[in-house]
């Protein structure tokens, strides 16, 4: 017959504080020993039989035990090994018995620990350990670490579960529950009943089912103190099963899906992980590299953390990198990584890196959400909404939109404004990758043209289109509406970067023929802000319409590009560009384009000192605009004409001019900019002629309707004139608000 000795459980003591005192968790050690974790935590808890020799030796060269250490450990395992009971006589009636020995679950059972070892290198992050401190305050909370892939939630969570928390004494229980993985997700009963078995429950006594061994679960954590991680769940419902049910036990639970679910359902409280800071990001970098070597290159340590999108997973692949090439330079790193053909490469290594993770989390979503995001990789801008998306996978807006929502919920966009979605550039050059179809990007490129040429109509009414379609245009399933100018000049002004950036990419495919329309589209923006250096862009239009040989755009580029270089005070160069736009729209007998053209030319002559010869082009512009009925067009080029006849001092000239082209009407409803200019020239050409209480009524007159539709250009020309025929403190206070508002937006 054999006994066990109490002193197994002072071998399970020791074994615990050895193994706490290396810093390691029950995985940690069991991984190095070569054992199970199951068969270590039993070992603890003293509910094993003292283990063998060639176990105890192995526990200890984990342990980095010296020799008088495993001695130590070998002297405390041998004493609760079977032995043979002794053979002497048993003990007469009168002889005390020897006590009873106590059960192996009472004696001085260890604390069950399966976490991983805590990261190395960890930095930073002390904003969100202290959110993470904070979430797991109260009774039973729950706490929901999100964030996309590769940002470090699993480091953050293991750090903080080694370092802060207080008062779980009982145990510290962890499971991969591996939502974002190649390997397979593990069920909930095997889950639960590893967490049995680390609570002590015997093998052949954990229930079988899910619900039975969840229940078991929830009433041992009853009563104790337990923090519970549950890694990489993939949505609420593989959460659920796992809560412990005690009131001070703390789950902590990772997510790259929001897991909204779960706070509805369990009051989960969430902890967003977004990408770090620059400092932190050279900090993790030097815990690799060592501080003189990141210390030395402080730009390109700031370079690679700006390339790698401050993403943690990502800097350590390339601290990796470095570390294997002790001779390269940090700079000569960040230099490879520019290339964005072959950034994602070189930020994987084996097999792990920022394209696997990213693989991971696609395959966890639904076949049109998965489809929509590899189509984003062709947006040409940096921000989408559901319009734009919509036209990318050929869908409808509420179709896009919804999908939008998944992909943001699993942390592979962000909602950077009501309804507007952004990536970060990794997971953009990730996306980019994944769709092929060359009618993507046309799709996109038509929906610009398509909504800005609607935003013309409600910006400047009446205007006539600047161009056919292409002729292979592809109409968008659903098309924005403009209830009026406000709405269409606040998505100008919200669009402006990705319709330049729409202009590159289409340069960049050498669609011309969207390239210049796209650039034409822009025209009611360009009008108002003359003076943000669009010669650039304009210059690539011109290009691409002279490679897509239609002289009827290639007029038109002209043209505005000719305005703009006057602005610009370029004068001689936008005569060049004016004189041949005059030329092509009276080839092409296009009798718009040819005045509006002479207009354009007017202004640079009239900057040069040749105000006869602009009021010439003006009147030419007159007769075509008449010939051809268009009564908008022909107020536009009277407007003008009226300028350079007051600007030469011809008041009697430019006062019929203005009073006609006055009574051609005005636009109701909007901002009618050449109604307010023609104002002013009929007032200057009153007080030229001596009529000055008419003249000052029409210049107040001009100066409040462009006061109060906020035109400050316009303001602040009436009340200049308005200042020299009546200057007084009001029309000078009125006049230095107009040119404040003016300087501002400039």
């Amino acid at each position: 017959m054999a006994s066990t000795t109490p002193a197994t459980a002072s071998f399970g003591t020791l074994l615990c504080a050895l193994r706490r005192r290396a810093g390691l968790s029950q995985e940690d050690l069991a991984h190095a020993a070569g054992v199970s974790v199951r068969t270590l935590s039993y070992l603890e808890q003293g509910r094993s039989r003292g283990p063998q020799r060639r176990t105890v030796q192995a526990l200890a060269a984990a342990l980095g035990l010296d020799p008088v250490g495993a001695r130590e450990l070998e002297e405390a395992a041998s004493s609760g090994r079977p032995r043979p009971a002794p053979t002497t006589k048993a003990p007469s009636a009168a002889a005390e018995p020897p006590p009873a020995a106590e059960p192996e679950t009472a004696l001085h059972p260890s604390a069950p620990d399966l976490l991983p070892r805590a990261p190395r290198g960890f930095h930073g992050r002390a904003a969100e350990l202290a959110a993470l401190t904070r979430a797991t305050a109260g009774e039973a909370p729950v706490c929901l670490i999100v964030g996309p892939a590769g940002v470090g939630k699993t480091a953050l969570v293991l750090h903080w579960a080694r370092h802060d928390p207080a008062g779980l004494a009982d145990g510290r229980l962890y499971a991969d529950l591996r939502g974002f993985s190649d390997t397979g997700e593990p069920s909930a009963v095997e889950v639960l009943r590893e967490f049995l078995l680390a609570l002590g429950v015997p093998g052949e006594q954990v229930p079988e089912s899910e619900v039975g061994a969840a229940a078991l679960f929830r009433s041992l954590a009853a009563d104790r103190q337990l923090l519970v991680v549950l890694d990489n769940a993939r949505d609420a419902g593989q959460v659920r099963p796992l809560l412990p049910g005690g009131d001070r036990c703390v789950t902590v639970v990772t997510s790259r899906h929001r897991l909204a679910g779960l706070i509805v359902s369990d009051s989960a409280r969430p902890v967003a992980l977004d990408v770090l800071a620059p400092e932190d990001a050279g900090a993790l970098l030097a815990r690799v590299l060592g501080a003189g070597r990141v210390d030395a290159e402080p730009s390109a340590v700031q370079r690679l953390a700006e390339l790698c999108g401050g993403l943690p997973l990502a800097l350590r692949v390339v601290a990796a990198r470095l570390a294997q090439r002790p001779a390269w330079t940090l700079a000569a790193m960040a230099d490879e990584l520019a290339d964005e053909t072959r950034r994602l490469a070189l930020l994987d290594l084996e097999d792990t890196g920022v394209r696997a993770a990213l693989r991971l989390t696609l395959r966890q979503l639904p076949g049109p959400v998965a489809r929509l995001f590899a189509h984003l990789g062709r947006h040409p801008g940096i921000h989408v909404d559901r319009y734009a998306a919509a036209a990318l996978a050929a869908t409808d807006p509420a179709a896009a939109e919804a999908a939008l929502e998944h992909l943001a919920a699993a942390h592979l966009l962000t909602e950077t404004a009501p309804g507007r979605w952004g990536m970060h550039d990794l997971v953009r050059l990730y996306a980019r990758g994944l769709d092929a179809d060359p009618d993507t990007l046309k799709r996109v490129l038509d929906h610009y043209i398509t909504t800005a040429t609607g935003a013309v109509a409600a910006a400047e009414p009446g205007s006539e289109d600047c161009f056919p379609l292409p002729s292979d245009y592809q109409r968008p399933t659903a098309v924005r509406e403009f209830g009026d100018r406000s709405a269409a000049v606040a998505w100008y002004a919200t669009e402006r970067d990705n319709l330049t950036q729409a202009v590159a990419a289409a340069n960049a495919a050498a669609l011309h023929e969207r390239t210049w329309r796209i650039v034409m589209t822009m025209w009611p923006l360009i009008v108002w802000r003359v003076r943000d250096n669009w010669t650039p862009l304009l210059e690539t239009a011109l290009a691409a319409a002279r490679a897509d040989a239609d002289e009827h755009g290639e007029a038109r580029v002209l043209n505005v590009l000719g305005w703009v270089l006057t602005e610009e005070g370029r004068t001689p160069e936008a005569l060049v560009h004016l004189e041949a736009a005059t030329t092509l729209a009276a080839r092409a007998g296009d009798a718009f384009a040819e005045a509006n053209a002479l207009i354009v030319l007017a202004m640079a002559q009239a900057s040069l000192g040749g105000l006869d010869d602009a009021a010439r082009g003006c009147e030419r512009a007159v007769e075509l605009t008449r010939e051809s009925g268009d009564q908008r067009m022909e107020r536009l080029a009277t407007q003008h004409l009226a300028r350079h006849q007051a600007d030469a001092a011809n008041w009697h000239q430019a006062l019929t001019t203005a009073t006609r082209a006055l009574a051609l009407g005005n636009q109701p409803d909007t901002t009618d900019i050449p109604h307010i200019l023609l104002l002013i020239i009929k007032g200057e050409a009153l007080l030229g002629l001596g009529h000055r209480t008419e003249g000052i009524t029409q210049l107040d007159l001009a100066a409040r309707q462009a006061e109060a539709a906020g035109y400050d250009d316009g303001a602040v020309r009436a009340l200049t004139a308005l200042l020299r025929a009546t200057p007084n403190a009001e029309v000078q206070a009125r006049y230095d608000t107009a040119l404040a508002r003016l300087t501002t937006r400039a």
